[in-house]
């Protein structure tokens, strides 16, 4: 047996006018369970304590909770001590359970053809990666887009993609979802980290109606644009001044010894508009002695076209920019732009090793900057931390140089066409994100993605910097106070 303190979110409209947190301490078997955390706190301590389960085998989802901020189910989430344990952020009906029924009255049923017909076992094969939901409505609680927009969720973009891939039902699928607000939906990818059944709503469903959606005309306007200027240009976005590509050698020779050769992908953003935090970032590379070879040829690597369901360009993308590094005979591509990173890594398949910066600095260690009097707050890029794994790392950087302090990993709103096709909802997302950083009580934020720079900026009154360029400020001040070291 052990000893558990936690803290639970209590709250009864009836009575209540906010809600509570109530702090327990019980004594539970080892290895138990959120379920059996709540079970010993109704039994033992307060039987007023409102809680749903009914399988307690992570079959039903009838259990879900959030624990420590994350959906969960609390019979398959290991109950640890100092956990605080809330409701879905759903519409709560008393204590831990919430109001699930206007969310499920929205998924779809299947609406039978008037004639027999037998799924082949191609559509069953095609149906098998989205049949196993169970409704629990983990992934709706973590999706950012709800709450500041008409949007019917994961959930029901899942369950739209499957029955537009059953050959028995008879309901135009599509037009359901562009209705049931598709677009919305900034594939930050928080629906399937958080879903039980580890259902990859974002690539499985929602991209893949966008593209049917693109077949049918329904794309927005500004994706059609953005679409055009990648077949005309190679690029997302409009050349405004020089490049990076332009401003930099084929080669960047480290300062000392090589420690090991990257070929450079620096995708559209870091090339036309970003270009100081790319620049910025060689500097780095190179006082780390990191070799950087940087092809001229390389285009856009197809990001805003496969989230937004515009397929029939992109694999003349892949192509040209895999015959690009291998032509040169890299074996490992570097990318700084967390979108161009998951999309070479999940949607390219490559004969080289595609690696992030923060992912390489760290394999390879880094002569230690000063440490600068700043308090800061990082922003985890969606495509960096969820699309990559990679949440770490970046922190590894950045508390050698500043003082880190935390805030809620939660979407901008600028990823999955967004920005571009819904302004709205992007500012709104933008919004929050600012909320939370004021939070912080931080100085400035750094994140790693250009995206995520560029919006953010128009959401704080903060200094948005890449960790790039906060190393290179740290390194400045080292070379500083060694110069005035030496006068």
């Amino acid at each position: 047996m052990k000893e558990l303190t936690v803290t639970v979110r209590r709250f009864d409209p009836d009575v209540d006018k906010e809600p509570r947190f109530v702090t327990y301490t019980v004594r539970v078997s080892e290895g138990a369970r959120v379920l059996n955390v709540l079970h010993a706190i109704h039994d033992s301590i307060d039987p007023t304590l409102s809680y749903r389960y009914s399988c307690a085998s992570g079959q039903c989802g009838s259990c879900a909770v959030r624990v420590n901020g994350e959906p969960v189910l609390a019979c398959m989430e290991e109950a640890k001590d100092r956990i605080t344990i809330e409701p879905l952020n759903l519409a709560v009906k008393k204590d831990l359970i919430t109001d699930l029924v206007p969310r499920l009255d929205q998924i779809a049923s299947l609406l039978p053809k008037t004639e027999v017909v037998l799924p082949k076992k191609a559509d069953i094969d095609a149906i098998k990666p989205l049949k196993d939901c169970i409704e629990c409505l983990c992934c709706v609680s973590a999706c950012p887009a709800v709450d500041v927009t008409k949007f019917l969720g994961p959930t029901a973009m899942r369950q739209e993609m499957r029955l537009a891939l059953d050959p028995r039902d008879s309901g135009d699928r599509i037009l359901d979802a562009v209705r049931d607000g598709l677009f919305t939906c900034t594939t930050c990818q928080a629906c399937w980290k958080v879903c039980p059944k580890k259902i990859e709503t974002p690539a499985k469903a929602i991209e893949k109606l966008r593209a049917h959606a693109n077949r049918r005309g329904f794309t927005l306007p500004r994706h059609k644009e953005v679409a055009a200027m990648v077949k005309e240009t190679g690029r997302s976005i409009p050349r405004t001044s020089e490049s990076f590509l332009e401003k930099v050698g084929d080669v960047i020779e480290p300062d000392g010894p090589v420690k090991a050769t990257v070929g450079l992908f620096i995708g559209c953003v870091y090339n036309l508009r970003q270009q100081q935090s790319a620049l910025d970032a060689m500097e780095v590379l190179k006082r780390n002695g990191i070799r950087v070879i940087i092809p001229k040829e390389q285009v856009c690597c197809g990001s805003p076209l496969i989230r937004t369901g515009q397929l029939a360009y992109v694999d003349e993308l892949k192509q040209r920019n895999i015959e690009t590094f291998t032509s040169r005979g890299i074996d490992t591509v570097l990318t700084m732009c967390a979108g161009c990173g998951t999309t070479l890594k999940h949607d390219y398949q490559t004969p080289f090793t595609v690696i992030d910066i923060n992912e390489l600095l760290t394999q390879y260690g880094i002569e230690a900057p000063a440490k600068l009097p700043i308090k800061a707050t990082y922003h985890d890029p969606c495509h960096l931390m969820r699309g990559q794994d990679i949440h770490d790392q970046p922190r590894e950087l950045i508390r050698q140089v500043v003082d880190l302090v935390e805030m809620p990993s939660i979407c901008c709103g600028s990823g999955g066409g967004v920005r571009a096709g819904n302004p709205d909802e992007a500012a709104a997302l933008g919004k929050r994100r600012g909320e939370e950083i004021k939070k912080t009580g931080a100085e400035i934020v750094i994140t790693s993605c250009p995206f995520c720079e560029f919006h953010i900026a128009g959401h704080t009154d903060k200094p948005v910097k890449n960790i790039a360029t906060v190393l290179l400020e740290g390194y400045r001040e080292k070379d500083r106070k060694t110069a005035a070291g030496k006068d």
